[in-house]
């Protein structure tokens, strides 16, 4: 038995221990313990919440040993009757009425009515801090900024200096309070020590999110009252990341909020129907169509010049990713050709008699088709000018090259792209992205920009870019973008994936696969915790972010809400089904 329980002991104890008056060195890494001697008058809840949110390895421990109320209540006996002598001492020599004195005076006597009272009890209360790291240096850095932290609560710690063996096994799960470093503590400063905190995101205005799953209070909140108005929503597929943004966009629409989404998937045809949006099918075949060279109508704070320049550039990003990549000539255009294009830009839009100078908002934009003509024309332009003619001759033909037909009137408008190739669908996503943009200039409204798989946009280099300056600049504009990707790798891996997040204040992290979750963990900061919690969440279950503020969030939704914004396969056929008897129900009452 005895050799049992030393293999035991064998297995779990570390390789080497060395014991310093100032450190332990356990195996390969170092520790040290700090212990809490002091603390302010008055302690606020959450005072501990900065150390536990720390990104450092450490172990912290509490004991909390009941003290003897009779004992407490005649030793508090005992410091009244001196506080109040020396009170009467001071008056009698006529000394100027001590505030410290009468302070503490005050103190035990209210605490002495509500020991007596039992409404409060007395408590020996030892804080214990082992921090651990890889080297001396990184332990006292870790060290310094665990004692600032509690020095700005006024909450003061010390090292224990020729005890770390004992505040090492002190900080074990073993239930041993080997230091015995108490302070004396009533009920009420002591629960504000409670170590389990959660963010409250509950405000008085915005729409309801979901459910704190730490503490059940509502995740209520206004993304138009934070820095910038953008959120980015990551989830694999099923997380029930549609699920919640049809829930955003059925509650903002109640708000009177004007919705615009790109819909890959045709996840909101259903939405727009039931709440009396658009809904704009973009395909090779589709009677709706949308010209790129649509200029719009020019803002009150923006020049023509700016508005022509600014959609020469984006005309010139959206032609590399209809030309794409060459084997043998390298990707997209070279400086040559594109130099070439952007001359022929400007020569297809003077063909409309259209110049930077002027107002142009009233004019007939050009297509595609006058812009191969022009290229046709350009010295070197020929070969730029074939690479195009599919869009306007060849199999894509229609897509690109036709008026606008559509209008944005409707509060909710939903562009769907399920039915075009997949070659295809980053295009759409960048031409429908500029004719929404250039929407948005002309008027200032509270808007939500919606764009579902926008990984399909920062597979390019040029989409990625585009899709950036719209949400760098949609702020001024009151627009807030929502992008939403289940291909994270894809995302981050982006030059503009970083920059994406850092501008979105509002930020969702639901389920996500192990492949993903660290890279997901090194971009938000995540702990080891919120790590297995994104890794274990359920369907509608995440991680909410809103500036610095974050809470674990369970997405709810109403029985009426979830007919309307449901996105299971199963019940969607019970709907259509329940429609379909309805129909043939009320086909028979007419016959009859």
């Amino acid at each position: 038995m005895k050799l049992e329980n030393q293999s035991k002991l064998e297995i779990l104890s570390p390789a080497s221990l060395k014991i310093s008056s100032g450190y332990l060195e356990i195996g390969s890494k170092f520790s040290k313990t700090i212990f809490v001697f002091t603390y302010p008058r008055y302690l606020y809840p959450g005072w501990l919440a900065p150390i536990l949110q720390l990104d450092t390895s450490c172990d912290i421990a509490m004991f909390i040993h009941p003290a003897d109320t009779g004992a407490i209540l005649k030793n508090l006996r005992k410091q009244v009757a001196r506080v109040e002598s020396q009170i009467s001492i001071e008056e009698e020599k006529g000394r100027v009425r001590d505030p410290i004195l009468e302070t503490a005076h005050r103190d035990m006597e209210e605490l002495r009515n509500r020991l007596q009272q039992g409404t409060e009890k007395f408590f020996k209360f030892g804080l214990y801090i082992t921090v651990y790291s890889d080297s001396l240096k990184e332990l006292d850095e870790e060290i310094k900024k665990i004692r600032t932290l509690l020095e700005s609560k006024l909450v003061y710690s010390k090292p224990a200096i020729f005890q770390m063996d004992k505040g090492f096994k002190s900080t074990l799960p073993l239930l041993k309070d080997e230091l015995l470093i108490h302070s004396s503590l009533n009920t009420e400063p002591l629960s504000t020590a409670f170590p389990f905190t959660s963010s409250d995101l509950t405000s008085d205005q915005g729409i309801l999110y979901g459910i704190n799953r730490h503490n059940n209070s509502l995740i209520l909140y206004d993304r138009f009252s934070l820095e910038n108005y953008n959120s980015c929503i990551f989830a694999t597929a099923g997380a029930g990341k549609s699920y919640l943004t049809k829930l955003e966009i059925l509650r903002s629409l109640m708000l009177g909020i004007d919705v615009l989404v790109i819909d890959p998937e045709n996840e909101y045809q259903y939405l727009a129907e039931k709440v009396g949006g658009a809904f704009i099918g973009i395909s090779l075949n589709s009677p709706q169509s949308i010209n790129p060279f649509d200029l719009g109508a020019i803002g009150e704070d923006d020049r023509p010049e700016d508005v022509f320049r600014s959609n020469i550039i984006s005309l010139i990003g959206l032609i590399r990713i209809m030309i794409g990549e060459r084997s043998n000539f390298g990707p997209y255009l070279n400086p040559e050709e594109e130099s070439i294009l952007n001359k022929a830009l400007i020569q297809t839009y003077a063909l409309k008699d259209i110049y930077p100078e002027m107002n142009f908002s009233q004019k007939e934009p050009p297509l595609l088709r006058d812009l191969v003509i022009v290229l046709e024309g350009l010295e070197g332009g020929h070969v730029l000018a074939q690479r195009l003619e599919k869009y306007t001759q060849g199999i894509f033909s229609g897509f690109l090259d036709r008026p606008s037909n559509i209008n944005l009137k409707k509060q909710l408008v939903v562009f769907n792209i399920r039915d075009l190739e997949e070659e295809l669908r980053p295009i759409a996503m960048y031409m429908i992205l500029h004719y929404i943009w250039s929407a948005v200039r002309e008027k200032l409204k509270k808007r939500l920009l919606i764009i579902d798989e926008a990984w399909w946009m920062m597979r390019h280099p040029d989409g990625a870019e585009f899709l950036f300056s719209v949400v760098k600049r949609a702020r001024k504009y009151y627009l807030g973008v929502t992008t939403i990707t289940q291909d994270i790798t894809d995302f981050l891996n982006s030059s503009n994936g970083k920059p994406i997040i850092t501008n979105s204040a509002l930020r969702l992290l639901m389920k996500q696969s192990p492949a993903a979750i660290d890279s997901l963990q090194e971009t938000f900061y995540l702990t080891e915790e919120e790590k297995f919690l994104l890794l274990e969440s359920a369907i509608g279950e995440g991680i909410f972010f809103a500036g610095n503020k974050r809470a674990a969030i369970k997405v709810v939704a109403s029985y009426s809400e979830d007919q309307i914004i449901t996105s299971d396969p199963e019940q969607l056929l019970k709907i259509q089904e329940a429609k379909k008897q309805l129909a043939e129900s009320n086909a028979r009452g007419d016959n009859r």
